[in-house]
Order: structure tokens, then sequence, then C-alpha cells
């Protein structure tokens, strides 16, 4: 963990100072939707291999509105499925594949707008059929604030318990990094100065200050998969090494089929289906 930390921090001074204006972008717009019992909003995406019913999660509500937004407006009528990675998951949403020809490159249409992380985890997880928002790296994304449009549904792959074992140290040091990166955020100012005067043993003293500060903070709650998230992975698979880093807001109810015709179609350049494969028309059923 240690020898990759010098690098972090100074990666992320720069990322934090580049992303403070990036991410003054609109909120999710306020929705009319706001529910006032615990009944989930379920959506209907009309695609061309057949029909898949979505279930929204009323914990991430300004993913829930958002989506029930869009699907109002129109924006997803049309739009193609431009990623698509077999026992994996299949990606939809910009808004320019509308439009695109066979050879365009897909993937970063958007209303002009991203949305707060809303992580409801463990609870939610990316267990197959999880319905959840894409968004941009975090180098130039700390906040991981979702995208204001493209989603994917997950379909994954079966673990063993070994596996998920070796999954859970390496999400282990995940949350450490995680730790880390908060840290930073926190002694933005301390670390620009020292950049700024060339100080690289004032660096060097932060850096381990930081580290130990880490350790003892990820002691308090150390990693582990719930039993819920074993018995899902192990039996009708997911993607684990995805939890806690991407927002899920809701999950396939019906059609799960559907999503594995799509999933199975051959795909091209930069994943795209040779043969287009999109959401002909979406609404909200209730």
């Amino acid at each position: 963990m240690k020898k990759n930390f010098l690098s972090i921090i100074l990666m992320a001074a720069f990322t934090l100072i580049s992303c403070s204006a990036n991410n003054s972008g609109s909120e999710s717009a306020a929705s009319e939707n706001k529910k006032a019992d615990n009944k989930m909003t379920q959506v209907e995406l009309e695609t061309s291999y057949g029909n898949i019913v979505v279930e929204l999660y009323n914990e991430t509500p300004q993913h829930r509105d958002n989506f029930i937004k869009l699907v109002k407006e129109g924006y997803y009528d049309g739009v193609l499925f431009h990623r698509v990675i077999k026992d994996f998951m299949i990606q939809t949403g910009d808004g320019n594949s509308k439009t695109a020809g066979p050879d365009a490159a897909l993937g970063d249409g958007d209303p002009g707008y991203t949305i707060p992380a809303e992580f409801v985890y463990p609870r939610y997880f990316h267990k197959r059929g999880a319905l959840a928002a894409a968004r941009t790296g975090d180098q130039v994304n700390p906040e991981r604030r979702s995208s204001g449009s493209q989603f994917y549904i997950v379909t994954g792959k079966i673990y063993s318990m070994d596996e998920l074992n070796m999954m859970t140290q390496r999400m282990a040091d995940m949350q450490k990094q995680e730790i880390f990166r908060n840290l930073v955020m926190q002694n933005q100012a301390r670390i620009q100065q020292m950049q700024q005067n060339q100080d690289e043993a004032g660096i060097q003293a932060l850096q381990n200050e930081l580290i130990q500060q880490t350790e003892a903070e990820a002691a308090k709650t150390p990693f582990k998969m719930t039993d819920e998230q074993l018995n899902a992975y192990t039996s009708i698979g997911g993607t684990p090494h995805l939890d806690g880093q991407y927002t899920v807001f809701g999950e396939v109810i019906k059609g799960m089929d559907v999503v594995d015709k799509i999933q199975n179609v051959t795909t091209g350049r930069m994943d795209r289906p040779t043969v287009d494969v999109k959401i002909i028309k979406a609404k909200v059923l209730k």
C-alpha cells in the first residue's frame, strides 16, 4: 500500500484542483415523482430483443427521479446499447447513439449534468440483474458522480468461495484507498502549498501521517461481504468488484432472458454490437 501513496497523493491533488470546476454542473432535476410510501416505480424498456422491466429503489431518490424524468421525456427512446460485454454487463443511455453511424465512437453522450453518488451498500450490490449508473473514472471524478443518463444492467458470472475470498482482500485494499483518498481531499490545501514550495520532506511526512490514519480507520470497519452477497455471487452471479464504486439504483424484475440475448450478440470495436440493439420505447408502468 505504501509504495504507491506518494504518486496517489500528488495525482489526487492535481485531480482535486482540476475537478473543482468540472463538478459544478447542474444536479439531477428535481422531480415531481417523490414517493410518499414504499411502493417502487417500475419502468419497461421495449428493446429490439424484447421487453425488460426494472424496478427503481426509493433509497436512491435522485437517481430514481432523474430516470423517471428522462423516461417521461422520451430521452431513452431510440438509444442504442452501445457497450455490451458478455458475462459482465450491457450499457446504454448515450443520447448521441440515436443517430450514430456504424463507425461512430459512443459513450460520451449525456444530458449535460451528473448526479451525486447514492451508495446504499451493502444492501444494494452488483448481483445479476442489478441496474446501476455509469460514470467517468475516479481520476477525473473523485466524487464518483453518476452520468446523467447512462446506465448498465449487470449480467456477470458465478464465483466460487475461493474467488470471493481473494476478491474480498482486494476490495479491503480498495476500501483503504478510498479512506486515503478522502483524507487527501481534506488536506488539499496543505498538499497544494507543499507542492508550490517543492517541500518533498513535508509531502513525505504527510504521506506517512495519512497512511497511519488510513490503517486506523480501516481497522474500525474491516471490509467483508455480507451473507446475502456471498449467496448471490455463488448462485446467480454478478460483478462484485464494482460494489461500492458505482450507484446501484434498481434491478430487473422481468426480462433477464432478454438481457441475456443482448449480452450474447456479436460485438466489434469498443464492445459495440455489430448490429444495432436499441431501446425502442421506455415507459413508466407504475
